[in-house]
């Protein structure tokens, strides 16, 4: 049977895990620019207003990997609800140091899963303004005579693991004001005469509009732009969890 059998499984009401399969689909969508900020928004509302499969399958219909994900629901296996341990499959990005330097800032696209390797190298990763893929990140990174410096926003979960030899690992501890859909960045190190550190830091904030020259217009305001998205996106986090507390309290009545 198919999704849009009206017969099938299509009209069974759907879980959690069915919801979050479907967002986290949206979220890739968004990360790869398929979807703008608004389309996004709009969409993710509706999977969290939906009821069963058939009101899923248009919201996801035109994107790829949909056909995969929507089959998982009709077959009942989407899975369970993403958690702390869980990261995406997925293949590996690699960023690449070698007597040399990576510094990633701004909003900028984080894979699912990357490694970063630094000798006699340095990396500097700074998600807080970063436009992340879903709720989990898999970031490995491997430092042999070099570094690096990670820098996550507040709400972010980190679960650290690793070694280190003639080396140090630095990670922040954990907030307590994160909540059940923060996002995870799940990193493993392993540090050879060299280095990582981890720390939380709140965003940036309206200092970066004074940034930039001015010239032809766009340098000025490319800090502008990058806190807008930086807005939007939290925008887009909260209008996600009213949706959800509205559908449940319309499910329990």
């Amino acid at each position: 049977m198919t999704i849009d059998d009206p017969g099938g499984p299509s009209r069974l009401r759907i879980s959690d895990a069915d919801r979050d399969a479907i967002a986290a689909l949206l979220g890739d969508a968004l990360a790869e620019g398929r979807l703008g900020s608004d389309e996004h928004s709009e969409r993710l509302g509706a999977v969290y207003e939906a009821r069963t499969a058939a009101d899923l399958a248009p919201l996801v219909a035109d994107l790829p990997g949909a056909d995969r994900v929507l089959a998982a629901i009709a077959g009942g296996s989407a899975g369970p609800l993403p958690d702390r341990a869980a990261v995406p499959d997925g293949r590996t990005s690699w960023l690449v140091s070698i007597f040399s330097g990576t510094d990633k800032r701004g909003a900028w696209m984080v894979p699912r899963h990357l490694t970063s390797v630094n000798v006699f190298g340095g990396a500097e990763l700074d998600l807080r303004e970063a436009v992340l893929p879903g709720r989990a990140i898999s970031l490995r990174v491997i430092c042999v005579f070099g570094g690096a410096s990670i820098t996550v926003p507040p709400e972010m979960v980190v679960a650290d693991s690793g070694i280190a030899l003639f080396g140090g690992r630095s990670t922040p501890s954990e907030d307590a004001t994160a909540g059940p859909d923060a996002p995870v960045l799940h990193v493993h190190s392993i540090c050879v005469f060299g280095g990582v550190d981890i720390s939380r830091k709140p965003r940036r904030g309206g200092d970066r509009a004074d940034r930039g020259t001015g010239l032809d217009g766009l340098p000025g305001q490319m800090p502008a732009i990058r806190i807008r998205r930086s807005d939007l996106r939290r925008e887009i986090r909260s209008e996600r969890r009213t949706a959800r507390r509205s559908a449940r309290r319309r499910w329990s009545s």
